[in-house]
């Protein structure tokens, strides 16, 4: 390791990398439990409006309402939920948060240890995106209380962190000239917010497709189009100024603005992808199935383009060390 690494700190980072692994996996535990024997979602949503008619309308008004898990009214299908397992939610979060604090802990130890802004390489990237979808999660939770989408995001979360950790793992240290400069700030930046944004929405949209009518106990289909959709109208503009920044940082290192390298093309994809499905919505009012296979696919060139294009095409950006 070169003697300008903290080995300390690089160690610390590695070792807080797999608490925040582990962290997220009990997580994922806790909100699979709340999911599986907690209120069913549609009957949770329904209850408000059931405590509305009951002030209005006394005992009868309140038992006119249908019972969302069985679809007779009055006839009830679904057990109350253990007064422990009540817990299992709100215990979830709490180790997000947990979680959330250790892979931030996990970034800035990186970052001190080498002396730089750490997201120089592909582990970095990644690491750094995944910490993003997490706190994307957490605060739209803490906005418009979407904690049924934890068990998902905290799996994704974990997913990426383990295939960063096994396949894209270096030791810190220096990074090249071309990365030695404060466009890493701006650009790189820039397009880990946009990633973990995008993440939110492509599992939003993956759970939309394979979520069947009879699963009363996930978030509906129009809860999820929501997600999606706040998430992808926030990451848009993010990702749209990280492309630039990037045609200014390739002036400025190579003496042009666009040179047809494939991470610039597969960028560029990317942002055509989403213009398409945010112009689908917005002109030809195409909601539900059909924008929900466009974001995917969009979340599908977003992948390849962090991913596939450092590992199998290579180009001017292949300085981000796969290993």
């Amino acid at each position: 390791m070169p003697a300008e690494v903290d080995a300390g700190l690089a160690t610390l980072s590695d070792q807080l990398i797999l608490a925040t692994v582990l962290l997220y996996v009990f997580a994922m535990i806790g909100y699979a439990l709340s999911l599986a024997f907690g209120r069913p979602q549609a009957q949770a949503e329904s209850k408000p409006e059931s405590v509305l008619a009951a002030v209005g309308g006394g005992t009868a008004a309140a038992s006119s309402v249908p019972d969302a898990a069985s679809g007779e009214g009055g006839n009830r299908t679904e057990k109350e939920p253990s007064a422990w397992m009540a817990w299992a939610g709100p215990i979830a979060v709490g180790l997000t948060w947990l979680g959330w604090a250790t892979h931030l802990a996990s970034i800035l130890t990186r970052g001190l240890s080498v002396g730089r802004w750490p997201w120089g390489n592909m582990y970095e990237f990644v690491v750094a995106m995944c910490f993003t979808a997490v706190s994307a999660f957490l605060f739209m939770h803490l906005r418009y209380r979407v904690r049924f989408l934890g068990a998902f995001v905290t799996v994704a979360a974990a997913l990426g962190l383990g295939f960063a950790v096994r396949y894209l793992h270096v030791q810190a240290g220096p990074v090249v000239p071309a990365l030695d400069t404060y466009w890493v700030a701006i650009h790189v930046s820039a397009a880990i917010i946009a990633s973990g944004l995008f993440t939110v929405a492509g599992v939003s949209g993956i759970l939309y497709m394979v979520r069947k009518d009879t699963a009363v106990r996930l978030p509906s289909r129009q809860d999820l189009e929501r997600v999606a959709h706040r998430a992808i109208v926030i990451g848009f503009p993010i990702w749209t100024f990280a492309v630039i920044a990037g045609a200014l940082w390739a002036d400025k290192a190579w003496g042009r603005y666009w040179g047809w390298d494939p991470k610039e093309i597969w960028a560029f994809i990317t942002w055509i992808a989403y213009a398409a499905y945010l112009h689908a919505r917005a002109t030809a009012g195409w909601k539900g199935k059909a924008a929900m296979i466009v974001q995917i696919i969009a979340f599908g060139c977003l992948l390849f383009n962090l991913v596939g294009v450092n590992v199998f095409l290579g180009g001017l950006h292949s300085y981000a060390e796969v290993p």
